[in-house]
């Protein structure tokens, strides 16, 4: 049996929907007509607009909606539906309850009474458990706080009044240091008694809306059973925003009804992951010779061959994500043959089941669900922080330390910037804040004070005199120039300035002398994106070589070598196990994933390629010098603008210098405007951005002036991409390595041939088991 879940509020995001909003134009046109605005601009350009619930539930029943219309005649139609609060909607217009246009004005005036609701507060509770917080609020003695969400057995959600919240985490907090509270940035306590007005309004409005039978089972959030034959769905639904959302129940539910698979439809697996949690912490099947209740028949919890229980995901809270726990240890599949490749050493210190690591991709494709994802697999990932300003940073963490427990590993990526050391070290005080240990650091030509300062924030001598760094740091390099200054400790000059002005102590700096910069080498050949291109081949060996020899004048533990670039294939990732990895880190593969945070017209481009399908092209970062990274070249006409652009800049000094004719050429197809209004949007950007400087000097330079417009060609592309707009294909920047095209031929023909199967620790099973399936048979 399939059931099919839909997520609820929270999940929204600018940009949603651009998969599916130009195929339903009748659709999009009904419901600009029912919204008063249009309902394109909303979801792709929305902003601060889709935080609002007014316009945040609309939004979203609408992208679901059209969503499950895609997919209706490939998928099928589910056995039964549920919805996370919101999400009930959706599933009652799959059961036939009420039509697109019926629901959408439903739901528009549901967002309408819950936005105007104003005061009280929520807290997600992380690890208690729905028994724990009931306990608590008993022993508080506090009416005026209650469940609003129970998720799952390791999440949920109180909401209440303002005092009352802020008491009753306190309490939860002070009773187990291992249980976390999470406030949530919302306007009113949804789903609790303080909601009574607006559901009554909604009850009214409820009154007179035709609301037919459902054809198909649906779970009500309120009783976590379907709504009963006959009796009316007004009944059930009027009370529903008010109540609380009893998910846990629903997916025992779904599981004792002998369901064994289920589709979400929603950003990333929240719901997935809460079902995957209920089915590892079900109750055994009866014992032969005992009979199993008929009211909960005995149902074996969902298992997907080669693939790792994912960490349940963020659920959909009424107005933002909300956090989520790890599976406990004991839940944990049995370690598979690829657990012994590699470095034992690595695989404790990321706590990690396989030497192996997901590496970051920038402007967060390596997303927050992709991190979480890993964690929750045992597995590790980096988060691709690089192009987003130190906000949108300081936002992953706050998502991550949201949805993981205290501890869990995950690493972010410092991508270094020769024009912005001020910015770098506004990122590394920010890894410290929030207690980041893991660092990808990436486009380092030289080690600088702000990787120096976090490396050795913490250090320290054991008990036995050793010296030991708290924060680990994963280099990633292609010249042996650039290894050796990460295998040695660093400058002292650089330790006596932070020292002298007070960023590290003096028993800090002293330990850190003694260590190499990184704690982990990673050899980066033909990857997507930055790269020169080198072999692994020849590189790896030679980067363990010089390891070998900083080892041995060194006092701390030996730095480990890993391997990048090209690792798409079980038979890849083997051949660096079989020329001294200690580890091996992917990047393109797992941008093709359901987790990636790319567009879902960016995936289906990635999964249709093969090796030959990727190229060089100028970097827009690094444009003036000539900088060049990998990227996709089948479907789009990026490279080729990208070279023309690089060369026409190489040749002439300024704008006016280039003939008219090229220059309506580019107006047309790179930029889609004149180039007078680029350089409009450009200085604007600047300015608005603090950075005048830039500006005034461009205009004096009238090849500065140049590159700057024929760089916001590149910005433009990236967004394009990330926000999958159809209308600009054919000037799709996506960074990719060879990698991609080997994977694809891997998993043809198999289950994973869809990207939307490819969950990023299903692709780390397939090429580590496989990898060492290729070692065994080579012995």
């Amino acid at each position: 049996m399939r059931a099919l879940l839909f997520a609820g509020q929270g999940s929204q995001r600018q940009g949603m929907g651009a998969e599916v909003l130009d195929a339903f134009p009748e659709h999009c046109a009904l419901a600009d007509d029912i919204l008063g605005l249009s309902i394109r601009e909303l979801c792709l350009h929305g902003g601060d607009r889709l935080r609002l619930t007014r316009y945040a539930q609309p939004a979203l029943f609408t992208v679901h909606a059209l969503t499950y219309l895609a997919g209706r005649e490939e998928q099928g139609e589910p056995d039964v539906v549920a919805g996370h609060s919101l999400g009930e909607f959706n599933a009652l217009m799959v059961a036939g309850v009420l039509d697109f246009a019926g629901g959408l004005r439903l739901v528009a005036e549901r967002g309408r009474l819950m936005g105007e609701a104003d005061g009280g507060a929520m807290a997600a509770v992380l690890g208690a458990g729905l028994t724990g917080v009931e306990r608590t609020l008993a022993a508080s003695g506090r009416t005026d706080v209650e469940v609003a969400n129970d998720n799952s057995a390791t999440q949920v959600v109180i909401s209440g009044t303002a005092a009352g919240v802020s008491a009753v985490t306190a309490l939860l907090t002070a009773g187990d240091p291992a249980i976390r509270c999470v406030p949530l940035p919302v306007s009113a306590a949804f789903h609790s008694r303080e909601m009574a007005p607006a559901a009554r309004a909604f009850a009214a409005v409820l009154a007179g809306t035709p609301l037919a039978p459902p054809r198909l089972p649906v779970i009500s959030n309120v009783t976590a059973r379907p709504y009963p034959p006959g009796e009316p769905v007004a009944a059930l639904l009027g009370r529903q925003i008010r109540s609380r959302v009893r998910w846990t129940e629903t997916m025992e539910h779904l599981l004792d009804s002998g369901v064994d698979e289920v589709t979400e439809i929603g950003r990333g697996r929240t719901l997935t992951g809460f079902w995957r949690e209920a089915a590892a912490t079900r109750r055994p099947p009866a014992a032969p010779g005992r009979a199993t209740p008929a009211s909960a028949p005995a149902v074996p919890a969902l298992a997907v061959p080669g693939r790792a229980t994912p960490a349940p995901a963020v659920p959909a809270a009424p107005t933002a994500p909300v956090a989520s726990a790890v599976p406990a240890a004991s839940t944990a599949p049995a370690e598979p043959a690829g657990s012994g490749l590699g470095s034992a050493r690595f695989r404790e210190v990321y706590r990690s089941r396989y030497a192996y690591a997901a590496g970051s991709m920038f402007q967060g494709i390596a997303s927050t669900d992709l991190v979480v994802r890993m964690a929750g697999a045992g597995l590790f990932g980096f988060f691709g922080t690089g192009g987003l300003p130190l906000s949108g940073i300081r936002a992953a963490l706050d998502d991550i330390g949201r949805r993981l427990p205290p501890g869990a590993p995950y690493g972010m990526n410092l991508l270094h910037d020769m024009t912005d050391g001020a910015g770098e070290r506004a990122t590394v005080d920010l890894f410290l804040r929030y207690g980041v240990r893991y660092v990808e650091a990436a486009a380092f030509t030289r080690v600088t004070a702000p990787l120096v300062l976090y490396r050795a924030k913490g250090a320290h001598r054991d008990p036995g005199g050793r010296p030991v760094a708290v924060n680990q740091v994963l280099a990633k390099v292609s010249r042996p120039e650039v290894a050796r200054q990460f295998l040695a400790p660093p400058p002292p000059e650089l330790l006596d300035r932070l020292r002298a002005e007070g960023a590290l102590t003096a028993e800090e700096a002293a330990a850190a002398a003694a260590l190499p910069v990184a704690s982990d080498l990673c050899v980066e050949s033909d990857s997507g994106g930055h790269t020169d291109g080198g072999v692994a081949l020849a590189l790896l060996p030679t980067f363990v070589r010089l390891r070998d020899r900083a080892a041995a004048a060194a006092d701390g533990e030996p730095v480990r070598v890993g391997a990048a670039g090209g690792i798409g294939t079980p038979e890849a990732a083997a051949a660096c196990f079989l020329l001294g990895a200690d580890f091996v880190l992917t990047g393109s593969v797992n941008q093709c994933s359901p987790q990636a945070g790319t567009s879902d017209a960016v995936k289906d481009l990635l999964a249709g390629l093969d090796v030959q399908d990727v190229t060089y092209a100028p970097a827009g970062d690094l444009f003036e010098l000539g900088s060049r990274v990998q990227v996709v070249r089948r479907g789009t006409l990026f490279p080729a603008r990208a070279n023309q652009l690089y060369e026409l800049y190489r040749r002439h000094a300024r704008l006016e210098d280039i003939d008219a004719r090229t220059l309506a050429t580019l107006e047309r197809g790179c930029f889609g405007r004149p180039l007078a209004e680029v350089w409009d949007r450009t200085a604007r950007h600047y300015r608005d951005t603090g950075r005048p400087e830039i500006v005034h000097d461009a205009e004096r330079d009238p090849k500065r002036r140049m590159a700057l417009v024929f760089k916001w060609y590149f910005a433009e592309s990236s967004r394009a991409a990330l926000a999958g707009a159809k209308e600009n294909s054919a000037n799709f920047q996506v960074h990719c390595g060879p990698a991609m095209g080997a994977f694809n031929r891997l998993v043809e023909g198999t289950a994973l041939e869809s990207w939307r199967r490819r969950d990023v620790d299903a692709i780390a099973d397939l090429l580590m088991t496989g990898a060492a399936e290729v070692l065994a048979a080579a012995r």
